[in-house]
């Protein structure tokens, strides 16, 4: 049966020609992608969604993570699932304040710049109370730049899974598939096995602490014909990367985990490597991982649905 389309809005797109008897009327909601971010406004209370704490407060200076904080908040309560809260001063957090929340949300990295001497982290009694939360059973959200820092803190290392150290690279591919591995776990069931970001990073050869039982649900792959600088442009040093260089890294052409789950005492851990801006939060195989993830850490369990175009589909 031949369809005409209409889409309401800006934008109408028919079949014509066809006798009236085979025209179907098909109305699709549409409505233009909004180039200013919304702010999301406060829960009613009355309502019972999952309470989840972005803390952040400082990050290295090309994350701009004022913008990625509003955007998960928003992209988060627009659900309908969760009240989401953000914290820019964790240095005197406590574990009390932390049991009021079902999941922690980490969007922090303790260096301006990664090269610097010095790092601000939380207080000990704060930090001390994060490993508390999650260990007596908080859910915990770790998330991009989050891995930046930790290489000096075991804890913090065995707390999310592993970080980033000086043997570590971000691969020079602003946009790249990422591999969904196993699709049969409550956060990335129903999604498709690839799925793209853009405008981010790829961490390879992080630092894996021995101790967290990781499982890991996406990886993406380091490719050795990626730091061709006709692809790269100026972003990295042609010096640093000749053929006979990129033969002696570590990992290199290989397979590097992107997401991952993993335990810390009685406590569920959604590690999301992913996500760099605004701008990659945007595309619905990043919106999938974060919002179900997030999701999962919290109660176990996942419900939101798998959006559509990072929705699994028939190939044959």
């Amino acid at each position: 049966m031949k369809r005409k389309i209409i889409l309401t809005g800006l934008m109408a797109l028919a079949v014509t020609g066809l006798p009236l008897a085979a025209q179907v009327i098909v109305k699709v909601n549409y409505r233009p992608p909004e180039t200013v971010q919304r702010v999301a406004i406060p829960v009613d209370p009355a309502e019972i969604r999952i309470k989840l704490l972005i803390i952040s407060g400082q990050n290295s200076y090309e994350h701009d993570w004022t913008g990625v904080n509003n955007m998960l908040r928003t992209m988060m309560q627009d659900t309908g699932r969760f009240d989401v809260r953000v914290t820019e001063d964790f240095d005197h957090g406590n574990l009390a304040t932390l049991k009021d929340y079902d999941a922690v949300l980490i969007n922090y990295s303790s260096r301006w710049n990664y090269s610097d001497a010095s790092e601000h982290r939380w207080s000990k009694e704060a930090e001390q109370a994060l490993f508390d939360y999650v260990k007596q059973g908080g859910g915990l959200v770790a998330y991009h730049s989050s891995f930046t820092f930790g290489a000096n803190w075991p804890e913090y290392q065995r707390l999310v899974g592993g970080v980033m150290d000086r043997s570590s690279r971000r691969s020079p591919p602003g946009a790249f598939p990422v591999h969904i591995v196993d699709r049969n776990h409550p956060i990335t069931s129903g999604m498709r096995e690839y799925v793209w970001t853009y405008n981010d990073d790829m961490y390879t050869n992080m630092r894996m602490h021995p101790d967290a039982k990781i499982h890991v649900l996406a990886t993406a792959h380091d490719s050795s014909a990626s730091y061709n600088p006709k692809l790269t442009g100026p972003k990295y040093p042609i010096a640093a990367y000749t053929p006979e260089k990129l033969k002696t890294m570590k990992g290199m052409d290989a397979d590097h985990p992107q997401v991952w789950t993993a335990d810390y005492g009685a406590g569920r851990v959604f590690s999301m490597t992913l996500g760099h801006d605004e701008m990659s939060l945007h595309f619905a195989g990043l919106q999938a991982l974060i919002l179900r993830g997030a999701e999962w850490a919290a109660t176990g369990n996942v419900t939101l649905p798998v959006p559509t175009d990072a929705k699994d589909y028939p190939t044959e």
